[in-house]
């Protein structure tokens, strides 16, 4: 199967399929899972997926921008530069896997869940997020310039190495450690000498 631009998907199950440098922007996927298949350099910008399930993906590049995710999973995905900007993710849940740069700049997200993931570098600028939850992941690099938070818990974020735009947490919940953890970003931010 290839993907199409503007193509329309209903409850296809597709398995150890490749779609590397493939165009399906602005296609539409409903009930659709996608197991072990490869999507590198695939062109996902605009395409929306409902009820769809991402298991064991892989890709070293991925273009989705402007993409629509409603009630869905990607379990167990192994995806290097994943360029979602602008896009609209609603109940999704990502568990496992690994993502090596996960850009969400400017997205709206909704009731999204990151569970037992690693993502190395994630960027939240200027999003804006509702029930944003981070359960047991490891995040070396986060980005929150700009962002907007609305009862995000983000206690579940280890491993934190770098963290840009400290004032985009507001309104998260934060462990007492990460309190600790965050005090020198803090202080610069206020200005605040310490000695």
């Amino acid at each position: 199967m290839r993907l199409e631009s503007g193509g329309d998907y209903d409850g296809l199950t597709l398995s150890d399929e490749r779609f590397d440098e493939q165009d399906g922007s602005e296609a539409r996927f409903l009930d659709c899972t996608f197991t072990a298949c490869v999507l590198d350099g695939a062109d996902l910008s605009h395409a929306r997926f409902v009820d769809s399930t991402w298991d064991a993906v892989r890709a070293a590049a991925l273009t989705m921008p402007s993409a629509t995710w409603q009630d869905g999973t990607w379990t167990g995905c192994r995806l290097g530069a994943v360029q979602a900007y602008g896009s609209r993710l609603t109940r999704l849940h990502v568990v496992g896997g690994k993502v090596d740069y996960l850009n969400l700049r400017d997205a709206t997200l909704e009731e999204v869940r990151f569970t037992g993931v690693v993502v190395d570098e994630l960027d939240l600028a200027r999003v804006r997020a509702r029930r944003l939850v981070f359960e047991d992941c490891r995040v070396r690099r986060l980005d929150v310039t700009g962002a907007t938070l609305a009862d995000a818990d983000v206690r579940g974020v280890g491993d934190l190495q770098h963290l840009d735009g400290v004032t985009g947490l507001a309104g998260a919940t934060i462990s007492g450690e990460q309190l600790v953890e965050l005090a020198p970003a803090l202080a610069a931010h206020l200005g605040l000498r310490v000695v």
